[in-house]
């Protein structure tokens, strides 16, 4: 793992923590410069597939050649697809496997507990608000009275 190099407040001194977001981010971007001098690689050698093709003193024989290589590549590239085509289905497998097992489950209980909230609230709303605002209500009306009859001052 990558480190960051800190300070220390009370020494003075730099300690290393460990960033795993920049071995993420290093990891990609390898990955993303691979892919691209793959490509790069791919497309020198075709020009000069199509240049050695397309120069004059090209002789039969060396097209042959050149085509029976390219043949051989396209073939490479071929299996290199298929390869990467069965990681993908074997990946989408995993994927699927863990919404089934995983993730549907933890919906299920966070349902329940949504549906145990709601009862919860029902029950609070029935039982302590409602008695609550019912009781404001009488005291508010026994105010009125009293001041009604001038018993109280408004």
């Amino acid at each position: 793992m990558a480190t960051l190099p800190r300070a220390n407040s009370s020494t003075g001194q730099t300690t290393t923590h460990s960033t795993p977001v920049r071995d993420i981010d290093r990891r990609q971007r390898r990955i993303v410069a691979s892919i691209v001098a793959i490509v790069v690689l791919v497309l020198a050698g075709l020009l000069a597939f199509v240049y050695f093709l397309l120069r004059p003193e090209t002789s039969a024989e060396n097209v042959e050649r050149l085509r029976d290589i390219f043949i051989i590549l396209v073939a490479l590239e071929s299996m290199l697809i298929g390869t990467a085509l069965i990681v993908l289905i074997i990946q989408l497998a995993s994927l699927i496997n863990l919404l089934q097992n995983e993730v549907r489950p933890i919906l299920h209980a966070t349902s329940e507990t949504v549906n145990t909230l709601r009862g919860t609230a029902d029950f609070l709303g029935e039982n302590v608000v409602g008695p609550v605002i019912e009781l404001r209500g009488y005291l508010a009306g026994l105010n009125r009275m009293l001041e009604l009859m001038g018993l109280k001052k408004r």
